[in-house]
């Protein structure tokens, strides 16, 4: 790691999924527009040995406040945040990295201004761009950068977002093979996953 990443201690972590450990990565990021140096927390959780050549299940999960912790129906987040649990603690080996990139990366206050555009009409990719942010901001880089550090070089990946695979792969993290995570389709969120199908080219193909 360099030295804009550091870790904390691991920590047992007992939750209804299971006995997972948890160490917690500082991120020291600097945010140029507003000539800041700002901390990030993010998570790793995980179970079992993380050595030896067999590829680990691995879901890096992106924060969502609305949906991970207060059940919003307007995304699968919280859905595939369980699924992804169950699924490491059914194999008794596995990792997940929680990562501070709440609403693709723009923050909560923003986010919940894109909703408020998506409530008058707009869709997820237009209401992003309307703020003035791209699509999509999240970085994957500092993801590779922990698993390394967990020990970590070949992976499962449980995922729909192929940006996501396509950037770990950039950064020395080998995926040995893809999992879809597709749970949670609802009335709610409907519009939400075809446009992350259509228009971000995420793969979902209406499994649940």
């Amino acid at each position: 790691m360099n030295d804009q990443l550091r870790q904390g201690p691991v920590a047992a972590l007992p939750t209804r999924h299971g006995m997972f450990r948890i160490s917690i990565f500082r991120e020291r990021k600097y945010i140029d527009f507003e000539q800041e140096t700002i901390y990030l927390d993010h998570a790793a959780v995980f179970m079992g040995d993380l050595g030896g050549e067999d590829p680990v299940l691995c879901r890096i999960h992106s924060e969502c406040l609305t949906g991970d912790v207060l059940g919003s129906l307007r995304c699968d987040c919280g859905f595939q945040l369980d699924a992804a649990m169950e699924k490491i603690a059914a194999r008794g080996r596995g990792v997940l990295l929680y990562m501070r990139q709440e609403g693709r990366g723009i923050g909560l206050f923003n986010k919940i201004r894109a909703y408020r555009l998506q409530d008058e009409g707009q869709d997820t990719y237009d209401a992003n761009v309307s703020l003035g942010f791209p699509p999509d901001l999240r970085d994957y880089a500092r993801c590779a950068e922990i698993l390394r550090a967990l020990g970590v070089s070949r992976i499962v990946l449980m995922t729909n977002n192929p940006d996501k695979m396509g950037s770990l792969e950039r950064n020395g993290i080998e995926i040995a093979a893809r999992e879809p995570m597709e749970y949670g389709r609802n009335a709610y969120n409907e519009g939400y996953l075809r446009t992350k199908g259509a228009r971000m080219g995420h793969l979902i193909h209406h499994q649940d």
